[in-house]
């Protein structure tokens, strides 16, 4: 596809507020329409981008001024819109996760198979400059036989309990980035075994759900991936990453503001906090997810994460929650 690509913007909260920023300086883009059933929110957006508004995503996605669509709407819409969208023949980049019922997930991936455009999974985490950078050189062979790779992930704060509610537990909602990862890197894995507990968080437990997770898998050639999980940590975000194989072992660690670091009488080598959260985090991969998208509507060879990526992650992140529950290793 030659020319401007006009995307729309469906769900205009926080993270539909990221990507209209990254629709907004993409010179590869004309940002024709944002939909949000809460029109105020969308009204604000609209204001400051100059596009088009609707409540109803439909609406927006058989407009003849749409050649793709980011969908940052509720999880609960996500396999609707992806349907609608390969039926007007729109291009989809969808939010993790697709659904929380692997049944619907499943439902659609035949439809998703034979559709003409192009559906692309919001993993943005695999852009990341650094995640990416240990990705490719694990991949031409810098460490050897990859062994072991542990990923840690602690947010700074808990989400409300209003989120938690519905977020489908922490396994689908937050751990799920890492199992993509823990994919990125060894993509058949056969084997998960998974424990949680409630440490600090009365609300998370009377829900039902855990507030810290660890989660042990094995690959096909029997690499072990450790996955570290919790939904606080003290000193701010906690995004690294350590690949350790037979050669050697490469790690990413976490991102601060500035490399400036203070020495004083009474402290030596003290750094600027992390940065806060993911929307500053992973800015950069944002940014860099919805350039691998458009570069790949307009050259037929996309990079992103696909739809079979994002159903390979709820399958571990189901698996996971059994092992939690049973206390039984699942194969898979």
């Amino acid at each position: 596809m030659s020319g401007k690509i006009r995307v729309g913007l469906i769900g205009a909260g926080r993270i539909g507020q990221v990507h209209a920023a990254s629709i907004a300086e993409n010179h590869d883009v004309d940002f024709t329409y944002i939909a949000d059933v809460f029109i105020d929110g969308a009204q604000k957006l609209a204001d400051r981008y100059g596009t088009k508004v609707t409540t109803d995503p439909l609406e927006l996605i058989n407009a003849e001024d749409v050649d793709a669509v980011i969908v940052c709407s509720p999880t609960s819409t996500h396999v609707d819109l992806i349907s609608a969208a390969i039926d007007a023949g729109v291009h989809v980049m969808c939010e993790k996760p697709i659904d929380l019922d692997i049944n619907r997930v499943n439902a659609l991936v035949e439809k998703v198979k034979a559709a003409k455009t192009q559906i692309s999974l919001g993993f943005n985490r695999r852009f990341d400059p650094n995640f990416a950078s240990i990705n490719s050189r694990v991949k031409a062979g810098e460490i050897g036989n990859l062994e072991q790779l542990i990923i840690i992930s602690r947010d700074p704060a808990p989400a409300p309990k209003e989120y938690i509610e519905v977020s489908g537990g922490i396994f689908r909602d937050m751990t799920i980035h890492d199992f993509d990862m823990a994919r990125f890197f060894v993509p058949e894995i056969v084997e998960v075994t998974a424990r949680g507990a409630n440490s600090f968080s009365d609300y998370i437990a009377e829900v039902g759900d855990f507030d810290s997770v660890n989660v042990v898998m094995r690959g096909k050639n029997n690499e072990l991936i450790t996955i570290v999980n919790s939904r606080h940590a003290s000193y701010g975000y906690d995004q690294r990453i350590e690949a350790f194989g037979s050669l050697g072992m490469l790690t990413a660690s976490n991102q601060l503001p500035t490399t400036v670091r203070a020495f004083t009488a009474t402290q030596t080598e003290v750094a600027d906090p992390y940065l806060n959260f993911f929307l500053e985090r992973y800015a950069v991969a944002y940014r860099q997810e919805l350039a691998d998208f458009i570069a790949g509507i307009k050259n037929g060879k996309s990079t992103n994460p696909t739809y079979e990526d994002g159903r390979q992650a709820l399958i571990l992140a189901d698996a996971a929650l059994e092992s939690a529950k049973t206390g039984r290793s699942v194969s898979l």
